[in-house]
């Protein structure tokens, strides 16, 4: 949980947490981002990303115009949120909200030079990454 992730960010034990480092064999490995399908969202996911990394941000209010005639609800509002933003807890919330956060932490990556040698994902984690695929 949040716990055992804070422990890592501060490099303390946490019994939850397991760390370790891989065997060094002379050979690089492959990079492969794997896409969550729903269950993986909690309130405020990428709020704070969204207001410090202008390339997260640019990518998720794409996302925000392209879902905007197909919904009767603002992305950003949900992400940020806004009093009248519908719950995470509706389907049709969560995939698509779920959808634009993990491409835009794609973005993110990639513009810090991050590059995938394959995409892999769940659910609408698949779509994501199809997308990501170009």
């Amino acid at each position: 949980g949040t716990a055992t992730a804070r422990a890592l960010a501060e490099g303390r034990p946490d019994p939850l947490l397991v760390t370790g480092q891989t065997a060094q064999t002379g050979t690089d490995g492959k990079t492969v981002f794997v896409f969550p399908g729903q269950g993986a969202q909690w309130a405020g996911m990428g709020a704070q990303l969204r207001n410090t990394s202008p390339v997260f941000a640019a990518r998720l209010n794409e996302c925000a115009e392209a879902l905007d005639p197909y919904t009767d609800w603002s992305l950003i509002d949900v992400i940020t949120g806004a009093p009248d933003a519908p719950s995470l807890e509706r389907v049709d919330v969560v995939q698509p909200a779920t959808f634009a956060i993990v491409i835009s932490l794609a973005a993110l990556w990639q513009s810090v030079g991050i590059h995938p040698d394959a995409v892999i994902g769940h659910s609408q984690g698949e779509i994501a990454a199809a997308c990501v695929a170009g």
